[in-house]
């Protein structure tokens, strides 16, 4: 039988939904709507806040964990949508995506490495 990557795509997806459906909720109402409205003081984020965040070695990995994730799960969700459409393109459009899902996933990680810890 021939070995498959299609179980590391689907944790990935699956990984991704999760995350999405647990942290982009929070993130929409602190920076859409609490923060916005004045019910959070600004300071919450603060560039300061936010950058030190982003220099802690914990925050560069949830920071690549929550934007890798959410991007593998929004290609597999473009890739059935296309799908969907009568535009199949098998497993080379899928190949294509995660490809470029993996690039700006490594794009990623190299940009929170450049900012320092």
């Amino acid at each position: 039988m021939k070995r498959s990557n299609e179980p590391i795509i689907w944790l990935l997806f699956g990984a991704g939904g999760m995350l999405s459906a647990l942290v982009a909720p929070v993130l929409v109402l602190i920076t859409g709507l609490l923060v916005p409205l004045g019910l959070l003081s600004k300071d919450v984020m603060s560039y300061q806040r936010v950058l030190a965040f982003a220099h802690n070695p914990l925050g560069k990995l949830v920071l690549l964990a929550v934007i890798a994730l959410f991007l593998f799960h929004g290609v597999h969700r473009f890739v059935t949508t296309l799908n969907d459409y009568g535009l199949r393109g098998g497993h080379a459009t899928m190949a294509l995506f995660v490809g470029i899902a993996t690039l700006l996933t490594l794009v990623t990680a190299g940009l929170l490495l450049g900012i320092g810890f």
